[in-house]
């Protein structure tokens, strides 16, 4: 896409910047912008960017009524973390070249643009205020949950084994070099969450943590040896929304596409289920989850045994949702109370889910 001027934060979001932003994206009839209303929405749902509705008003022409813009955040420590991970360029990417072979619901991108090795990026993306979100610390209920599944498997069986090529090679794996980095990082960072969050670590878990601090690499290349397709990474009830019919073929659309992976299924689906739904609920029906995504996927021509799934699963449950909590509460500025509170809920389901399955027993480490 076409690039102008990258703005510094919300202030510099004008009528003028978005009416020439779009225009240089996607909607080349777009009418003349007389004025926009900015709000910020999503507060304390992600660490690493920052969203705001402009609702818009036109002179003359029509256009969307409203766009989202998404930007950095503000907070120093995350817009580092975004650098260094190479999120911020990745989402952009996302929308710039993988969206259109997605199969999944995503907002509508008109706009993006980057500036590589630092923080500056802006996305312009539909609206979807019309449908529903969920608190990830109340968590889906069951019908919710099987509708991510199902837009899960579709998106997983669109990537299957099409991902381990040289054109794809900049989107991160689960072996990528930084993951390297961060096991080297492990115990130190492990040091820095359990002050913070280690009283609501459940039974076992300060011992799991231990374990899993000196041998996450060993552990995550074990987990890779299974067969790979596009992974979202960050594919939690935050990051998605749903319509009403929540039997539609569209039910779900996935936003926030600044972890785009690469790597063995089960990490996007043990993340959902270890986080997103309540301990009690997932005891409860995950068997029943389980077999949901794996009929849907065999439907939709992947060949991949329940055995195989299973095992990926728990050990996605072992290196995944458990590694996240830790970096993000370890480090991350969580600038409010809800920032905390979600990775509380994070800490405490993420390790539940690997001590439920004895997750240790699928390594050899």
């Amino acid at each position: 896409m076409a690039s102008i001027a990258i703005p510094k934060n919300h202030l510099e979001v004008t009528a003028q910047w978005l009416e020439s932003a779009l225009k240089a994206g996607s909607e080349k009839n777009l009418g003349s912008i007389a004025s926009i209303e900015l709000k910020q929405i999503g507060e304390g749902i992600g660490v690493m960017g920052e969203l705001f509705r402009a609702s818009i008003s036109y002179s003359s022409g029509t256009g969307p009524s409203a766009v989202i813009v998404k930007l950095p955040s503000q907070a120093d420590a995350n817009r580092q973390q975004g650098i260094d991970l190479g999120m911020y360029e990745a989402e952009v990417k996302f929308y710039d070249s993988l969206a259109a072979q997605t199969t999944a619901r995503l907002p509508i991108c008109y706009y993006t643009a980057s500036e590589a090795g630092t923080a500056n990026f802006v996305i312009l993306m539909e609206d979807l205020g019309h449908l529903s979100m969920v608190v990830q610390m109340d968590g889906m209920n069951a019908a919710q949950t099987s509708a991510a599944i199902r837009s899960l498997a579709a998106l997983h069986a669109s990537w299957w084994g099409k991902v381990e090529t040289t054109e794809l090679e900049w989107v991160p794996s689960v072996i990528h070099d930084r993951i390297v980095n961060f096991g080297a990082m492990w115990p130190m960072l492990w040091e820095m969450y359990q002050p913070k969050f280690g009283h609501v670590l459940p039974e076992g878990g300060v011992e799991f943590g231990n374990w899993l601090s000196v041998n996450y690499w060993e552990a995550v290349k074990e987990f890779a040896t299974s067969p790979w397709t596009l992974l979202h990474l960050d594919y939690r009830v935050d990051n998605l929304m749903f319509d009403k019919d929540l039997n539609a073929p569209d039910a779900v659309a996935v936003i926030d596409w600044q972890s785009v992976g690469r790597g063995p299924a089960g990490y996007d689906l043990a993340y959902l289920l270890g986080g997103s739904v309540t301990v009690e609920d997932r005891r409860k029906y995950e068997d029943k989850w389980l077999h949901e995504y794996h009929d849907e996927i065999t439907r939709l021509g992947v060949n991949y045994a329940f055995e195989d799934l299973y095992k990926d699963y728990v050990r996605a449950h072992v290196i995944g949702g458990t590694s996240t909590a830790v970096l993000t509460g370890a480090t991350f500025d969580l600038g409010n109370e809800r920032g905390v509170a979600l990775i509380a809920s994070m800490g405490e389901r993420h390790f539940a889910a690997p001590i439920d399955h004895n997750g240790r027993q699928f390594f050899s480490v």
